[in-house]
């Protein structure tokens, strides 16, 4: 088995080994995965946080030793804290890094990849966060544009929205909103809730295709056109721009 990390700020998670096809997920810098398959311009991997699978450009990572890889993904994790920033080589060359980016190897604003070193002065998240710091950092990405396969403070979609503000906050979640639905604990009513904890909408055939992360006073704030903040009742999501609902609530979840 061989290994990769992505040594950009970000580099797309195709669905085919095309530049042209869905863009599945994002592959953040920092980020490790196994290489299942090597082509000549594209490699299929599995994504060591979330189990995520797609094809990634060659041109777009490095090969690491099985051996940084199992320590990257054994030890303490280390993520930026900044909303954007940049991280700097022995050269000075700059290579910018977003908001959850992983830094690899991170100690005394250093981080390494394959025994190269960077210079990262920036803020460092570590440590899990309360239950109820989830929606002041959910609000960092207010305003953020609707992106399918995004998870950047530049564009995202709900279920990359739900798992970086679960990320920044210490707690892993998969990227796929079923994937996403199927753990924590049901409740039964929004009554029950508490800020931090899940909203699920489906469709008209009962299949799930939307989330959002409950606020306080019966608000919820999810990314729909863009990261925002609108009403939850029973029915589902009120959009406060057009008085309309939005999306059909099927369930709320507990994950912490």
């Amino acid at each position: 088995m061989a290994y990769g990390i992505c040594n950009l700020s970000m580099a797309p998670l195709r669905a085919i080994a095309n530049d042209t096809s869905e863009m599945m997920s994002q592959v953040l810098f920092g980020e490790t995965f196994e290489i299942l398959e090597t082509e000549k311009e594209w490699s299929k991997i599995r994504l060591s946080y979330d189990n995520s699978e797609g094809y990634i450009d060659n041109k777009q990572y490095l090969i690491i030793t099985a051996a940084s890889f199992l320590k990257l993904t054994s030890e303490k994790k280390y993520i930026s804290g900044e909303m954007i920033d940049f991280i700097t080589n022995k050269n000075n060359e700059l290579t910018t890094i977003p908001l959850g980016a992983d830094l690899p190897f991170y100690k005394n604003n250093r981080l390494e990849i394959n025994a190269e070193s960077y210079v990262y002065e920036g803020t460092v998240l570590s440590d899990k966060k309360a239950k109820s710091e989830i929606p002041q950092t959910a609000f960092t990405y207010l305003n953020t544009p609707f992106l399918w396969g995004g998870k950047t403070p530049f564009g995202m979609d709900a279920s990359g929205f739900v798992q970086m503000v679960y990320k920044l906050c210490g707690y892993a979640l998969f990227r796929e909103v079923k994937a996403q639905a199927i753990h924590g604990k049901v409740l039964s009513f929004i009554e029950e809730s508490a800020p931090g904890d899940l909203a699920f909408f489906d469709n008209e055939e009962g299949e799930i295709i939307h989330v959002g992360i409950i606020l306080k006073d019966y608000n919820i704030i999810h990314c729909y056109g863009k990261v925002r903040i609108d009403t939850l009742d029973h029915s589902g999501i009120y959009n406060v721009d057009t008085q309309k609902h939005t999306h059909k609530l099927r369930i709320i979840k507990k994950m912490i």
